[in-house]
């Protein structure tokens, strides 16, 4: 069974094991989403679900007609997660349905915007030497080889935009699960501001014993 939900990210805290040890976790505010759609290989080529989270008032017009179809409110968030389960539209699905204490799942986020960052702390490259007169201090490094190739390959690192981008952290722990509440601890960091939109998902990698 694929599991999946989506969340947002409420904050990082630490949490005692039965040994007394300390375990940074995240508290991630799941759920509940609402069933849309099934997708079938024989309708769509390929077998997934689609969700929609965080009720709104007025909805995507576009979508207005699907969420009327299926006589749920119009949701601010939809989503597809690929599954082979079949869910019942309209259906809704609390995070303690999907996980449970002892879970391995992966996180995926957009993770925080740093600005224009030069190519020392966007890279990590070394700077040039300090003392007086050097001229070269914190700029990137030769691009290209004069005549030859006589322009700037595609990929290089330059300064440019610093976070920003869709970031998965995979293979995380899921430590508690509360189905009242709304929320899943997951061990570790997750990307991501507070308030930031996450999906979890089963993970694609298998936990070494």
């Amino acid at each position: 069974m694929a599991k999946f939900m989506l969340g947002r990210k409420a904050g990082m805290t630490q949490v005692f094991d039965e040994n007394g040890s300390v375990i940074p976790v995240t508290v991630i505010a799941c759920g509940p989403v609402t069933v849309l759609q099934n997708k079938t290989v024989e309708i769509d080529g390929y077998s997934a679900v689609r969700v929609g989270y965080e009720e709104t008032k007025k909805g995507n017009r576009p979508h207005r007609g699907q969420f009327e179809k299926i006589g749920v409110k119009p949701m601010r968030i939809i989503r597809e997660f690929r599954s082979d389960d079949e869910y019942e539209p309209g259906q809704v699905i609390p995070v303690n349905e999907m996980f449970e204490a002892g879970d391995a799942v992966d996180v995926s986020g957009t993770s925080k915007g740093k600005g224009y960052a030069g190519a020392i702390r966007r890279h990590g490259m070394a700077r040039g030497p300090e003392s007086h007169g050097s001229k070269y201090h914190r700029k990137a490094g030769p691009m290209s080889s004069a005549a030859t190739p006589a322009r700037v390959f595609k990929g290089n690192k330059l300064p440019g935009q610093l976070g920003y981008k869709r970031v998965t952290v995979q293979n995380l722990s899921v430590i508690q699960v509360d189905g009242e509440r709304h929320f899943l601890v997951v061990k570790g960091a997750v990307p991501g501001p507070k308030g930031g939109l996450l999906e979890i998902r089963s993970t694609v990698k298998t936990k070494k014993k």
